[in-house]
């Protein structure tokens, strides 16, 4: 069924007059006249009794009230098709690691929906591996995380550095000191996150430099938890300082004079979806616009 000859078999009906509705239209009168033939002839039906007054068929007055809701559906459909290509609507799917999902993403998100309101998300938090996999798979747009090691057909954008700091128990010594340094970890226990962390393999491979060999006291999954094992007084942290700002009651955030370099985070994705959906980009464009001149390193291709 032809979306025009509804919209002359509508105007017909709002005019109750094939001439005017002809004017309206800027049709030849035998236009509109052909569109309701085509019409009842394709549906098989008559809609509009010959003759006057003006009368519509039972049939008629059927598809008159079904028409008008075909037709406003239309255009509602070619006003979100249209949306959708200039980035104003869609779904953008997302990954995202801790502390930046709790600590960071929820503002960047409040800021672009003022913006942005008909932008729906999904977002998946996990672990850092977790989300290189999902953008992998395909599963996710893009992840916000940390460099992976390699991942072919991907590329990284830096976004940010996340510095980290020493946590410590108040009662505990390092907490009243001036200046800390990686030394001063040596043969304390530390509270760690699993092998697999950015945050954690950071710190190691600092600590294998300088020769240390660290002393792991308790290893916890979820990087936010950290604080609340250090303020029970079962170890100290390195910790992201976003996390720990300010610093629960009875612990000492300090920073770590010869770790300033913080874990870079950035924009992960395959190379398949930088033509991705319009909203994906716009999204990613805005992120990259929040913080610009936050972080020195540059697009890594691998």
């Amino acid at each position: 069924m032809d979306l025009r000859t509804i919209k002359t078999f509508q105007t017909v009906v709002k005019h109750k007059s094939f001439q005017r509705a002809a004017e309206e239209l800027n049709y030849a009168q035998s236009t509109v006249t052909t569109h309701i033939k085509n019409l009842e002839a394709e549906l098989g039906i008559t809609l509009i009794k010959r003759g006057k007054p003006f009368q519509l068929t039972e049939a008629g007055k059927l598809l008159s009230e079904k028409g008008e809701f075909l037709l406003k559906s239309f255009d509602h459909l070619q006003k979100t098709l249209k949306e959708c290509i200039d980035g104003e609507r869609g779904v953008v799917r997302i990954g995202v690691m801790e502390p930046t999902a709790s600590h960071r993403l929820p503002a960047w998100l409040s800021a672009f929906r003022d913006k942005q309101p008909n932008i729906l998300f999904t977002i998946q938090i996990h672990s850092n591996q977790m989300l290189v996999d999902m953008v992998e798979r395909g599963d996710i747009d893009a992840a916000i995380c940390a460099t992976p090691e390699t991942m072919a057909g991907a590329s990284f954008e830096p976004l940010f550095s996340e510095e980290v700091v020493l946590l410590s128990p108040a009662s505990h010594p390092l907490a009243k000191r001036s200046v800390v340094y990686l030394r001063d970890l040596a043969d304390e226990p530390l509270l760690v996150t699993s092998a697999a962390c950015p945050f954690r393999r950071n710190l190691e491979k600092r600590l294998v430099e300088l020769g240390i060999q660290p002393l792991y006291k308790t290893e916890i999954s979820n990087m936010l938890a950290l604080k609340y094992y250090v303020h029970a007084s079962l170890g100290i942290a390195v910790v992201p300082k976003i996390a720990v700002t300010p610093p629960p009651a009875g612990t000492v955030a300090q920073p770590i004079a010869d770790f300033r370099d913080g874990l870079t985070v950035g924009i992960l994705r395959m190379f398949t979806s930088e033509a991705s959906h319009p909203a994906t980009e716009k999204w990613l464009r805005f992120l990259l616009d929040q913080c610009a001149g936050r972080c020195s390193t540059d697009l890594h291709i691998f």
